[in-house]
């Protein structure tokens, strides 16, 4: 059984950073692309950004030039490092593969930006 699991959130004042990490055990890690979401409290999860096998990424418009997705496959490790956190950024953060339908999502991790 795959499983994910988040971590690296916490509080952090705007315009500070922060590194999330998700590891990933249950698969062949490099096969698959890796994805993170958010999730605000009332609202939809909602996709961050995503890494392919080989390294291509892509990134939501709010998040483009300060957030930057990358893996380490020897580690089955994807990551998200947060510069510049605006209080809009405030969500919990979760990664997945890129499959359907989604592997069970993980617990998470919180991520609270506010002075």
């Amino acid at each position: 059984q795959v499983q994910l699991v988040e971590s690296g959130g916490g509080l952090v004042q705007p315009g500070g950073s922060l590194r999330l990490s998700c590891a990933v055990s249950g698969t062949i890690f490099s096969l698959y692309a890796m994805d993170w979401y958010r999730q605000a409290p009332g609202k939809q999860r909602d996709l961050v950004a995503g890494i392919t096998r080989g390294g291509r990424t892509n990134y939501a418009d709010s998040v483009k030039g300060r957030f930057t997705i990358s893996r380490d496959n020897a580690k089955n490790t994807v990551y998200l490092q947060m510069n510049s956190l605006k209080p809009e950024d405030t969500a919990v953060y979760y990664c997945n593969r890129r499959i359907i339908p989604p592997d069970s999502w993980g617990q998470g991790t919180q991520v609270t930006v506010s002075s």
